[in-house]
């Protein structure tokens, strides 16, 4: 019987954050066996880990890439797959701080490096006043244009009007290891309101090979409110998408919001009843993008 541990990420309350399953020995695991389990488990992302890539004698990887700096032992280096209730992920955020404070639960804090199908994911765990906090660092991120087309296709399937976004803000498709189509509501109250057709949703983000919609809206320079549908994942949407905040730390530079070093606070999960507090951070001479946050077990 395969042992699932259950978290909560991006919230020191076991009432608020996004739950993520996270099976820490998936050895012998089929594919369609994940699958299932995730499934069984009902949250919007499990974590499935086996051992990592062997190294090699000059420090690279099967992966390839020889940072030293994000380099962990033989036994804190795993590679991670991700399952959807209805499909796999190539990245997941909440699910990836999940599994680093659990293992960091068993093995203790510092770095970890888990090998994720976009490539190499630092995680360093630390400890602030009883809490474990992971922050994640990203696979290199871009950020492209969209077209009017599929633009206006989302916000008919999010019952938006173009008049209803933040000329400030526009919309891209950002990755740092899923792709993300931002779109920014001008008020706070169009963003609560959030009542869209699950079904032609989906069909746009499957075309656009989209992992959810990232929504946000402007508070402050470095605050903002976010919602991420995720009908592609056979869930109405996430509590808190610590993939999207990553690329959102992409989308903030690439736009000028945010010039390195910077940090940006993401409140998501509140109109959910589940509070998440996600915090990126954009290094001087770094190109990733770096998340934090904490979590705890149910």
């Amino acid at each position: 019987m395969t042992d699932v541990l259950r978290y909560t990420a991006f919230t020191t309350d076991p009432a608020g954050g996004n739950r993520a399953g996270v099976v820490l020995d998936a050895s012998g695991l089929s594919d369609e066996r994940m699958a299932a389990i995730a499934a069984e488990v009902g949250y919007s992302e499990t974590a499935f880990l086996t051992p990592g890539p062997a190294e090699a004698a000059d420090g690279t990887d099967q992966a390839g890439g020889t940072d030293a700096a994000d380099a962990a032992d033989a036994g804190r280096t795993f590679t991670a797959r991700y399952f959807s209730p209805a499909a796999e992920v190539p990245f997941c955020g909440h699910a990836t701080v999940a599994t680093a404070v659990a293992l960091a639960e068993r093995l203790g804090s510092g770095d970890f490096l888990l090998h994720t199908r976009p490539g190499r994911v630092p995680v360093a765990v630390t400890e602030e006043d009883g809490v474990l906090k992971a922050t994640l660092s990203s696979v290199e991120p871009h950020v492209r244009g969209v077209a009017d087309a599929d633009v206006a296709e989302a916000l008919a399937a999010l019952r938006w009007s173009a008049g209803e976004l933040d000329p400030a803000l526009p919309a891209r498709i950002a990755f740092a290891g899923a792709h993300h189509l931002v779109l920014a509501a001008a008020t706070r109250a169009r963003l609560a309101d959030l009542d869209y057709d699950f079904d032609r949703l989906r069909a746009l983000m499957e075309k656009l090979d989209l992992t959810t919609v990232q929504l946000v809206q402007r508070e402050s320079p470095a605050v903002f409110h976010v919602r991420d549908p995720f009908p592609v994942g056979g869930v109405v949407e996430d509590a808190a998408t610590g993939a999207a905040a990553a690329a959102f730390g992409a989308y903030a530079r690439e736009l000028g919001l945010a010039a390195a070093p910077a940090r940006l606070t993401l409140h998501q999960g509140h109109d959910m009843g589940s509070p998440s507090l996600l915090e990126v951070e954009l290094r001087a001479g770094d190109p990733r993008v770096h998340v934090t946050g904490a979590a705890v077990s149910l």
